[in-house]
């Protein structure tokens, strides 16, 4: 009877437990945004940028959230790095990329041309990481390092894997790369793939793996979640002090006078409606996440829990005014507290309420539940039953004009004076009820468009390869801002951008969805007298703002002198590869070919936990080798297959030279015998490797 008790108590408290566990593990709102935004960081040189569902180039902003749709275009002698949780990419000179899917669960890049290099540092299961150029879909299985290049014509892709692992999709066909592998894919139908040893890293490599360093070494990664965009920037431009009441504080260097929210402008980002641009090279991770505290005189960043995924917020503010009676025609914020609960502008569901808060602050639960029925369920937005810490501290509230507000203009050369007294009794709220402009749409550089640089239309909207369909492309602002403007400040839900679509259909990209491949082996390349490169051979790391210089071919990527197939230089950023001759490739039943052993398996992977060289980075995850002898083996100058087969022209050998004969190898079961070989012996040459030691 006792044992009974037990068990029915124990059924009552899980019962209770389901009872009160958090709606954040309930199914997702179909209305909900994307928990994670892509940060346009650093850039150098012209980079323009087009946003979602628009026609016009203007010039990119540092700190431009990016999503679904979103384009970036690095013009000659420039680049950009975009960040995305533990992901970053390294755009080139002459690339195009854009966002086909950007979610919770899908990562898919297109790369329309040029040169990408991304480090993937943390990969979960299910979800899917994939770049896609105009003949093969790339998809990345395990953390590492990647490089892609994308010819102008869209005939040849190259793909690099110097750590980890992933699998290129197209014309029906599947090839898995393995680290330290370079595999170049021509042509469409037939899709022809030709596998090569990693080529030595070029200046474009030297300059991602020196920014890549800001993030191994980032002391700000003691405090911060790996998935928060841009907390490796705080190191150089603050400092981090404990605070017993909130624990490790950021407080960055500025002046007296500064507040949170203020150097900086306000851009219309769908589906999260107002988005804070912060000018600051350090403004991305203090005001998409944590919160904002005044400390002892002086203003201090407050991170969220370092061991959840932080979600994305447009910005952690609290808005006054607005349209209509009680402060004009001026707009006014001010930053959130710790445990002060966000309500987001958009429509969300308790689940999505509850992950954007506790993931960012520490807060009750309970206290967020009451305020999501308050302004949410009821959709009631003003929130004056809240006390707010921040709004009572003299310089924390921000005020601008509202065409300033809409037009995308600089706050710090717009804000007006704020009369304490006066807000006092102003309402707030949490949306800023201001209807967008098309200019808040472009960002601050809207009056650029028309006139900053574009790529060649044809080029990024060029037919592209994808393992997995994207979404349908975002609407156009113009055909949803009349339904905008009927409620001020709040972005249109799925079901109404669905609604809006049907009745005025975006132009679509044109995507080939691959269909289910069946396993294919690239080519081996074949090479004599080629100076060792061994796999994995990681660059001379700069200093972070190093700027190494470029050595590449002037600006057209196919070099007009293409050098001979056993001098072809490394993949750079303008590297085009030429067609190679059919003497290059080994074709079976052609004499000599078949005759010898089987060479034995080179090492195709670097040294796990070790970093070549140096050991000033720590390594990515050590990825599990794969089995060798059902992949190709790369010839090199002491194999086998490298020597020139019997009876074959003399101008098509190398140059021979008299030597003792080597003793031929013994045959093997079940292969012919070796036929003798009436050649003049060859003299044995040192092994030609310019990188003693590696």
């Amino acid at each position: 009877m006792q044992s009974k008790t037990r068990l029915l108590c124990v059924l009552l408290g899980l019962l209770a437990a389901l009872a009160a566990w958090p709606p954040f593990a309930r199914a997702q709102d179909p209305d909900d945004p994307p928990n994670r935004a892509a940060r346009l960081g650093f850039m150098e040189g012209s980079v323009s940028f087009q946003p979602a569902g628009e026609n016009d180039w203007v010039e990119a902003v540092p700190n431009r959230p990016m999503t679904t749709g979103d384009k970036l275009w690095a013009d000659r002698d420039s680049r950009a790095e975009i960040g995305l949780g533990s992901s970053t990419f390294y755009v080139g000179s002459n690339t195009g990329v854009s966002f086909l899917n950007l979610d919770d669960n899908t990562v898919q890049l297109q790369l329309s041309a040029g040169t990408l290099d991304l480090v993937v540092r943390y990969l979960d299961q299910g979800k899917d990481f994939e770049i896609d150029t105009a003949n093969q879909a790339f998809s990345i299985f395990r953390p590492g390092r990647y490089r892609l290049y994308s010819d102008e014509n869209g005939d040849t892709t190259i793909v690099t894997v110097r750590d980890g692992q992933g699998q290129s999709t197209g014309n029906g066909q599947t090839y898995t790369i393995d680290a330290g592998q370079q595999v170049t894919f021509t042509g469409t139908n037939p899709l022809n793939a030709e596998m090569d040893q990693v080529g030595p890293p070029d200046d474009f490599d030297n300059w991602a793996y020196g920014r890549d360093r800001r993030y191994d070494d980032s002391p700000s990664a003691q405090y911060c979640s790996h998935d928060m965009v841009g907390y490796e920037d705080l190191d150089q431009y603050g400092n981090w002090q404990p605070y017993p009441q909130y624990g490790p504080v950021w407080y960055p260097n500025v002046g007296p006078a500064w507040a949170p929210y203020r150097e900086g402008h306000w851009a219309w980002i769908d589906p999260w409606g107002w988005t804070w641009v912060d000018s600051d090279p350090w403004g991305y991770a203090p005001f998409h996440y944590g919160r904002w505290a005044f400390i002892g005189g002086r203003w201090g960043w407050v991170p969220g829990p370092r061991a959840m995924a932080p979600v994305y917020a447009p910005a952690l503010v609290v808005f006054a005014g607005g349209r209509g009676p009680g402060y004009g025609n001026n707009v006014a914020w001010f930053p959130l507290g710790p445990r002060e609960v966000y309500v987001p502008p958009y429509h969300v569901g308790p689940g999505y309420m509850n992950q954007v808060n506790v993931s960012n602050t520490t807060v009750n639960q309970t206290t967020v539940t009451n305020v999501y029925n308050t302004t949410i369920v009821r959709n009631n937005t003003t929130v004056n039953n809240i006390t707010y810490v921040n709004r009572n501290v003299n310089g924390a509230v921000t005020a601008v004009p509202q065409h300033a507000f809409v037009n995308a203009q600089p706050v710090a050369q717009s804000r007006v004076q704020v009369n304490a007294r006066q807000l006092a009794s102003i309402p707030v709220s949490s949306r800023a009820a201001v209807a967008p402009t098309p200019t808040a749409v472009l960002g601050a550089h809207a009056n650029t468009a028309g006139r900053a640089v574009a790529p060649p239309r044809a080029l990024m909207s060029r037919p592209v390869v994808a393992r997995v369909a994207p979404p349908p492309p975002p609407v156009p602002f113009a055909a949803r801002q009349k339904m905008l403007a009927q409620h001020p400040g709040q972005p249109l839900r799925a079901t109404q951008l669905r609604q809006i679509a049907e009745e005025h259909p975006p132009a679509r990209p044109e995507v080939h969805v691959a269909p289910p491949g069946r396993p294919a082996e690239p080519t081996p390349v074949r090479r004599t007298n080629v100076p060792g490169n061994q796999p994995g051979n990681r660059p001379r790391v700069p200093a972070a703002n190093e700027r190494q210089p470029e050595n590449r071919p002037g600006n057209d990527p196919r070099p007009e002198n293409p050098p001979a197939r056993n001098d072809r230089p490394p993949l750079g950023e303008g590297y085009r590869p030429q067609p190679q001759p059919q003497t290059a490739r080994p074709e079976p039943g052609r004499p000599g070919v078949n005759e010898h052993p089987a060479p034995q398996p080179q090492p195709s992977h670097p040294q796990q936990g070790v970093h070549p060289g140096g050991n000033e980075r720590p390594v990515l995850p050590a990825q599990p080798a794969r089995p060798v002898q059902n992949r190709p083996v790369m010839p090199t100058n002491n194999h086998p297959e490298s020597r020139p087969a019997p009876n074959r022209p003399p101008q098509a050998q190398p140059r021979n030279e008299p030597g003792p004969r080597q003793p031929a190898p013994p045959p093997q079961r079940n292969q012919p015998a070796p036929q003798r070989d009436d050649r003049p012996p060859q003299k044995p040459k040192p092994e030609e490797n310019p990188h003693p030691g590696l």
